[in-house]
Protein backbone atom coordinates (compact mmCIF):
# COMPACT_ATOMS: atom_id res chain seq x y z
CA UNK A 1 0.00 0.00 0.00
CA UNK A 2 2.65 2.88 1.38
CA UNK A 3 6.48 1.94 0.08
CA UNK A 4 8.52 4.19 1.79
CA UNK A 5 11.62 2.23 1.18
CA UNK A 6 11.26 1.25 -2.26
CA UNK A 7 14.75 3.02 -3.14
CA UNK A 8 16.77 1.66 0.27
CA UNK A 9 15.91 -1.92 0.25
CA UNK A 10 17.21 -2.88 3.74
CA UNK A 11 17.67 -6.13 5.14
CA UNK A 12 15.95 -7.00 8.71
CA UNK A 13 17.85 -8.31 11.47
CA UNK A 14 16.82 -12.29 11.82
CA UNK A 15 15.91 -13.40 15.55
CA UNK A 16 19.29 -14.99 16.04
CA UNK A 17 21.01 -12.01 15.54
CA UNK A 18 18.56 -9.85 17.29
CA UNK A 19 19.22 -12.59 20.49
CA UNK A 20 22.65 -12.21 20.21
CA UNK A 21 22.28 -8.10 20.07
CA UNK A 22 20.88 -8.35 23.06
CA UNK A 23 22.89 -10.63 25.04
CA UNK A 24 25.83 -8.62 24.13
CA UNK A 25 27.53 -6.31 26.22
CA UNK A 26 28.29 -3.73 23.58
CA UNK A 27 26.33 -1.43 23.69
CA UNK A 28 28.42 1.51 22.21
CA UNK A 29 28.60 -1.19 19.19
CA UNK A 30 24.93 -1.73 18.83
CA UNK A 31 24.59 2.46 19.17
CA UNK A 32 26.53 2.88 16.00
CA UNK A 33 25.28 0.28 14.13
CA UNK A 34 21.82 1.44 14.64
CA UNK A 35 23.21 4.92 14.25
CA UNK A 36 24.11 4.14 11.02
CA UNK A 37 21.46 2.73 9.47
CA UNK A 38 19.35 5.74 10.47
CA UNK A 39 21.65 8.09 9.03
CA UNK A 40 21.10 5.78 5.68
CA UNK A 41 17.26 5.69 6.29
CA UNK A 42 17.11 9.93 7.18
CA UNK A 43 20.28 11.28 5.85
CA UNK A 44 19.22 14.91 5.85
CA UNK A 45 20.14 14.89 9.09
CA UNK A 46 17.03 15.93 10.80
CA UNK A 47 15.42 15.28 14.01
CA UNK A 48 11.41 15.47 14.12
CA UNK A 49 8.75 16.27 16.97
CA UNK A 50 5.32 17.81 17.20
CA UNK A 51 2.69 19.99 19.10
CA UNK A 52 -0.20 18.43 20.30
CA UNK A 53 -1.88 17.28 23.20
CA UNK A 54 -2.76 14.03 25.21
CA UNK A 55 -6.88 13.69 26.40
CA UNK A 56 -7.86 11.15 27.99
CA UNK A 57 -11.65 10.65 28.16
CA UNK A 58 -12.29 8.86 30.61
CA UNK A 59 -10.53 6.74 33.23
CA UNK A 60 -13.14 4.34 33.77
CA UNK A 61 -11.98 0.82 32.22
CA UNK A 62 -13.26 -2.86 32.43
CA UNK A 63 -9.99 -4.12 31.64
CA UNK A 64 -7.74 -3.90 34.95
CA UNK A 65 -4.50 -4.16 33.20
CA UNK A 66 -1.70 -4.53 36.52
CA UNK A 67 0.56 -2.53 34.79
CA UNK A 68 -2.03 0.86 34.54
CA UNK A 69 -1.90 3.15 37.25
CA UNK A 70 -4.48 5.77 35.34
CA UNK A 71 -7.55 3.62 35.31
CA UNK A 72 -10.63 3.50 37.74
CA UNK A 73 -13.11 0.38 37.65
CA UNK A 74 -16.26 1.29 36.78
CA UNK A 75 -17.81 -0.30 40.89
CA UNK A 76 -16.25 -0.26 43.94
CA UNK A 77 -14.74 2.32 46.63
CA UNK A 78 -12.23 3.39 43.75
CA UNK A 79 -14.95 4.04 41.19
CA UNK A 80 -15.74 7.71 42.82
CA UNK A 81 -12.40 8.88 41.56
CA UNK A 82 -13.24 8.22 37.97
CA UNK A 83 -14.67 10.51 35.30
CA UNK A 84 -15.53 11.09 31.92
CA UNK A 85 -15.25 14.77 30.87
CA UNK A 86 -18.13 16.53 28.82
CA UNK A 87 -17.81 17.62 25.34
CA UNK A 88 -17.36 21.43 26.22
CA UNK A 89 -14.27 20.29 28.14
CA UNK A 90 -12.98 18.43 25.40
CA UNK A 91 -13.01 21.50 23.17
CA UNK A 92 -12.00 23.76 25.38
CA UNK A 93 -8.97 21.46 25.86
CA UNK A 94 -8.70 21.32 21.80
CA UNK A 95 -8.94 25.01 21.98
CA UNK A 96 -6.45 25.77 24.33
CA UNK A 97 -4.10 23.30 22.56
CA UNK A 98 -4.67 25.14 18.74
CA UNK A 99 -3.82 28.35 20.32
CA UNK A 100 -0.34 26.91 21.64
CA UNK A 101 0.69 26.13 17.86
CA UNK A 102 -0.93 22.25 17.98
CA UNK A 103 -1.43 20.48 15.67
CA UNK A 104 -3.42 17.79 16.52
CA UNK A 105 -5.02 15.63 19.18
CA UNK A 106 -4.06 11.92 20.43
CA UNK A 107 -6.91 10.85 22.33
CA UNK A 108 -7.54 7.98 24.54
CA UNK A 109 -9.51 6.76 27.10
CA UNK A 110 -10.21 3.38 29.38
CA UNK A 111 -13.13 1.04 28.30
CA UNK A 112 -16.44 2.31 29.22
CA UNK A 113 -20.13 -0.07 27.90
CA UNK A 114 -21.89 2.94 28.02
CA UNK A 115 -19.38 4.65 25.65
CA UNK A 116 -20.95 3.05 22.14
CA UNK A 117 -20.12 4.10 18.95
CA UNK A 118 -22.55 6.72 18.66
CA UNK A 119 -21.01 8.88 21.68
CA UNK A 120 -17.83 8.86 19.88
CA UNK A 121 -19.34 9.54 16.44
CA UNK A 122 -20.77 12.68 18.25
CA UNK A 123 -17.43 13.51 20.00
CA UNK A 124 -15.45 13.05 16.42
CA UNK A 125 -17.73 15.37 14.39
CA UNK A 126 -18.01 17.83 16.96
CA UNK A 127 -14.24 18.14 17.29
CA UNK A 128 -13.96 18.63 13.48
CA UNK A 129 -17.13 20.96 13.09
CA UNK A 130 -15.18 23.60 15.18
CA UNK A 131 -11.62 22.67 14.78
CA UNK A 132 -11.48 21.46 10.92
CA UNK A 133 -7.34 21.35 11.04
CA UNK A 134 -6.72 19.56 14.07
CA UNK A 135 -5.41 16.41 13.51
CA UNK A 136 -6.99 13.32 15.59
CA UNK A 137 -5.29 10.44 16.45
CA UNK A 138 -7.61 8.69 18.76
CA UNK A 139 -8.49 5.26 19.83
CA UNK A 140 -6.34 2.34 20.79
CA UNK A 141 -6.38 -0.82 19.22
CA UNK A 142 -8.16 -1.55 22.53
CA UNK A 143 -10.96 1.26 22.27
CA UNK A 144 -11.97 0.22 18.91
CA UNK A 145 -12.27 -3.31 19.48
CA UNK A 146 -14.10 -2.31 22.62
CA UNK A 147 -16.42 0.15 20.85
CA UNK A 148 -17.41 -2.63 18.18
CA UNK A 149 -18.39 -4.91 20.91
CA UNK A 150 -20.33 -3.07 22.27
CA UNK A 151 -21.94 -1.68 19.40
CA UNK A 152 -22.51 -4.57 17.98
CA UNK A 153 -20.43 -4.00 14.67
CA UNK A 154 -17.16 -5.48 13.39
CA UNK A 155 -13.74 -3.75 13.72
CA UNK A 156 -13.99 -2.89 10.28
CA UNK A 157 -17.60 -1.14 10.37
CA UNK A 158 -16.36 0.55 13.71
CA UNK A 159 -13.31 2.00 12.03
CA UNK A 160 -15.35 3.03 8.82
CA UNK A 161 -17.86 5.09 11.24
CA UNK A 162 -15.05 6.60 13.06
CA UNK A 163 -12.95 7.54 10.17
CA UNK A 164 -16.15 9.20 8.88
CA UNK A 165 -17.13 11.01 11.71
CA UNK A 166 -13.34 12.29 11.77
CA UNK A 167 -11.08 10.09 12.85
CA UNK A 168 -7.49 10.54 11.18
CA UNK A 169 -5.39 8.07 12.40
CA UNK A 170 -5.27 5.33 14.87
CA UNK A 171 -2.27 5.29 17.67
CA UNK A 172 0.03 2.04 18.77
CA UNK A 173 -1.46 1.51 22.35
CA UNK A 174 -2.29 -1.38 24.16
CA UNK A 175 0.62 -3.45 22.37
CA UNK A 176 2.54 -3.39 25.16
CA UNK A 177 4.53 -7.13 24.16
CA UNK A 178 3.03 -8.49 21.12
CA UNK A 179 3.12 -12.22 22.77
CA UNK A 180 0.49 -14.02 23.99
CA UNK A 181 2.50 -15.57 27.06
CA UNK A 182 3.40 -12.01 28.41
CA UNK A 183 -0.24 -10.68 27.51
CA UNK A 184 -1.87 -13.23 29.36
CA UNK A 185 0.47 -12.51 32.63
CA UNK A 186 0.47 -8.69 32.60
CA UNK A 187 -3.06 -8.38 31.08
CA UNK A 188 -5.49 -11.14 31.13
CA UNK A 189 -8.92 -9.57 30.00
CA UNK A 190 -7.32 -7.07 27.20
CA UNK A 191 -7.00 -7.96 23.80
CA UNK A 192 -4.34 -10.53 22.28
CA UNK A 193 -2.11 -10.39 19.64
CA UNK A 194 -4.00 -11.33 16.92
CA UNK A 195 -6.92 -8.97 17.75
CA UNK A 196 -4.03 -5.98 17.71
CA UNK A 197 -2.99 -6.12 14.31
CA UNK A 198 -6.14 -6.87 13.23
CA UNK A 199 -7.28 -3.77 14.14
CA UNK A 200 -4.59 -2.12 12.65
CA UNK A 201 -4.54 -3.77 9.34
CA UNK A 202 -7.65 -2.93 9.14
CA UNK A 203 -7.03 0.33 9.43
CA UNK A 204 -4.40 -0.08 7.06
CA UNK A 205 -6.75 -1.41 4.37
CA UNK A 206 -9.35 1.35 4.98
CA UNK A 207 -6.34 3.73 4.02
CA UNK A 208 -5.59 5.02 7.67
CA UNK A 209 -2.29 5.24 9.08
CA UNK A 210 -1.04 3.84 12.66
CA UNK A 211 1.81 3.95 15.09
CA UNK A 212 3.33 0.53 16.57
CA UNK A 213 4.15 0.49 20.20
CA UNK A 214 6.06 -1.96 23.15
CA UNK A 215 6.02 -1.00 26.46
CA UNK A 216 8.66 -3.26 27.73
CA UNK A 217 10.18 -3.99 31.25
CA UNK A 218 7.60 -6.21 32.35
CA UNK A 219 9.28 -9.88 32.93
CA UNK A 220 9.45 -10.52 29.85
CA UNK A 221 12.25 -12.31 27.98
CA UNK A 222 14.31 -11.10 25.17
CA UNK A 223 12.76 -13.38 22.70
CA UNK A 224 9.28 -12.17 23.56
CA UNK A 225 10.77 -8.68 22.98
CA UNK A 226 11.94 -10.24 19.36
CA UNK A 227 8.60 -11.61 18.89
CA UNK A 228 7.01 -8.24 18.98
CA UNK A 229 9.41 -6.67 16.54
CA UNK A 230 8.61 -9.66 13.80
CA UNK A 231 4.50 -9.22 14.24
CA UNK A 232 5.54 -5.72 13.17
CA UNK A 233 7.88 -5.98 10.90
CA UNK A 234 5.88 -8.45 9.25
CA UNK A 235 2.55 -6.59 8.98
CA UNK A 236 4.45 -3.28 7.84
CA UNK A 237 5.74 -5.48 5.05
CA UNK A 238 2.27 -6.77 4.12
CA UNK A 239 0.55 -3.07 4.52
CA UNK A 240 3.41 -0.22 4.83
CA UNK A 241 0.83 1.28 6.89
CA UNK A 242 2.86 2.12 10.26
CA UNK A 243 4.37 5.58 10.49
CA UNK A 244 6.54 5.26 13.54
CA UNK A 245 7.28 2.64 16.02
CA UNK A 246 7.40 3.92 19.81
CA UNK A 247 9.09 2.00 22.47
CA UNK A 248 9.16 2.61 26.12
CA UNK A 249 9.56 1.35 29.61
CA UNK A 250 6.97 0.13 31.91
CA UNK A 251 6.48 2.48 34.73
CA UNK A 252 5.95 0.67 38.16
CA UNK A 253 4.85 2.85 40.61
CA UNK A 254 1.19 2.76 42.08
CA UNK A 255 0.27 -0.01 39.32
CA UNK A 256 -0.12 -3.88 40.96
CA UNK A 257 2.50 -5.16 38.57
CA UNK A 258 5.12 -2.68 40.60
CA UNK A 259 3.64 -3.94 43.41
CA UNK A 260 5.15 -7.46 43.15
CA UNK A 261 8.76 -5.76 43.38
CA UNK A 262 9.73 -5.27 39.38
CA UNK A 263 12.87 -3.65 38.22
CA UNK A 264 12.36 -1.14 36.34
CA UNK A 265 14.43 -1.07 33.13
CA UNK A 266 17.24 0.80 33.13
CA UNK A 267 18.19 3.62 31.13
CA UNK A 268 20.82 1.00 29.10
CA UNK A 269 17.99 -1.41 28.49
CA UNK A 270 16.21 1.30 27.13
CA UNK A 271 18.96 2.61 24.77
CA UNK A 272 19.39 -1.25 23.77
CA UNK A 273 16.35 -1.75 22.93
CA UNK A 274 15.83 1.12 20.99
CA UNK A 275 19.06 0.49 19.06
CA UNK A 276 18.03 -3.09 18.10
CA UNK A 277 14.33 -1.91 17.03
CA UNK A 278 15.79 0.39 14.80
CA UNK A 279 17.90 -2.09 13.09
CA UNK A 280 15.03 -4.79 13.53
CA UNK A 281 12.43 -2.19 11.60
CA UNK A 282 14.41 -1.40 8.75
CA UNK A 283 10.74 -1.28 6.89
CA UNK A 284 9.48 1.13 9.22
CA UNK A 285 10.37 4.67 8.68
CA UNK A 286 10.60 6.13 12.20
CA UNK A 287 11.76 5.14 15.51
CA UNK A 288 10.61 7.65 18.45
CA UNK A 289 13.09 7.87 21.21
CA UNK A 290 11.26 9.00 24.51
CA UNK A 291 11.62 11.78 27.17
CA UNK A 292 8.24 11.05 28.78
CA UNK A 293 9.30 8.07 30.82
CA UNK A 294 13.43 8.23 29.84
CA UNK A 295 14.07 11.59 30.61
CA UNK A 296 15.46 14.72 28.00
CA UNK A 297 19.20 12.75 28.67
CA UNK A 298 18.69 9.91 27.66
CA UNK A 299 16.09 11.01 25.12
CA UNK A 300 19.03 12.88 23.45
CA UNK A 301 21.65 9.95 23.87
CA UNK A 302 19.05 7.77 22.05
CA UNK A 303 18.88 9.61 18.76
CA UNK A 304 22.32 8.33 18.60
CA UNK A 305 21.22 4.95 18.81
CA UNK A 306 18.53 4.99 16.07
CA UNK A 307 15.99 7.54 17.14
CA UNK A 308 15.16 10.31 14.38
CA UNK A 309 12.03 11.89 16.17
CA UNK A 310 11.59 12.95 19.94
CA UNK A 311 7.34 12.78 20.17
CA UNK A 312 5.70 15.54 21.36
CA UNK A 313 6.17 18.67 23.46
CA UNK A 314 2.74 17.05 24.99
CA UNK A 315 0.92 20.13 26.75
CA UNK A 316 -0.92 17.57 28.76
CA UNK A 317 -0.15 13.73 29.51
CA UNK A 318 -1.80 11.92 32.47
CA UNK A 319 -1.54 7.65 31.99
CA UNK A 320 2.75 8.26 32.63
CA UNK A 321 2.52 10.85 35.18
CA UNK A 322 -0.28 8.22 37.17
CA UNK A 323 2.57 5.78 37.58
CA UNK A 324 5.21 8.33 39.40
CA UNK A 325 6.53 9.74 36.29
CA UNK A 326 6.22 13.48 35.27
CA UNK A 327 8.85 14.31 32.96
CA UNK A 328 7.85 17.95 31.39
CA UNK A 329 9.56 19.96 28.56
CA UNK A 330 8.87 22.87 26.37
CA UNK A 331 8.97 23.09 22.44
CA UNK A 332 12.18 25.86 22.76
CA UNK A 333 14.06 22.80 25.38
CA UNK A 334 13.62 19.63 22.92
CA UNK A 335 14.72 22.14 19.86
CA UNK A 336 17.83 22.83 22.09
CA UNK A 337 18.48 19.51 23.18
CA UNK A 338 18.27 18.03 19.29
CA UNK A 339 20.87 20.80 18.01
CA UNK A 340 23.27 20.04 20.66
CA UNK A 341 23.03 16.24 19.90
CA UNK A 342 24.29 17.30 16.53
CA UNK A 343 20.54 17.49 14.62
CA UNK A 344 18.38 20.04 13.01
CA UNK A 345 15.36 20.25 14.39
CA UNK A 346 11.89 20.02 11.78
CA UNK A 347 8.40 20.68 13.37
CA UNK A 348 5.98 17.79 11.92
CA UNK A 349 2.51 16.75 11.54
CA UNK A 350 0.94 13.61 13.53
CA UNK A 351 1.92 11.84 9.69
CA UNK A 352 5.21 12.74 10.25
CA UNK A 353 5.08 15.48 7.68
CA UNK A 354 7.26 18.07 8.13
CA UNK A 355 6.62 22.00 8.70
CA UNK A 356 9.77 23.62 8.41
CA UNK A 357 13.49 23.03 8.60
CA UNK A 358 15.79 25.36 10.51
Amino acid sequence: MWDFTATIKLMSLTKSQALELFQSDDLIGIGMEADALRRKIHPEGTVTYIIDRNINYTNFCTEYCTFCAFYRPLKGKMAAEGYILDFETIYDKIRETVELGGTGVLMQGGLHPDLKIEWHERLMSGIKQRFPKIHLHCYSASEILAIAEYSNLSVEDTIKRLRDAGLDSIPGGGAEILDDEVRYKIARLKCLTADWLHVHRTAHKLGMRTTATMMFGVGEKFEHRINHFQAIYDLQEETGGFTAFIPWTFQPKHTALGGRGWDEATSVEYLKTLAISRLYLSNVLNVQSSWVTQGLKVCQMGLRFGGNDVGSVMLEENVVKAAGTSNCTTEEELRRMIRDAGFRPAQRDTLYRQYFLN
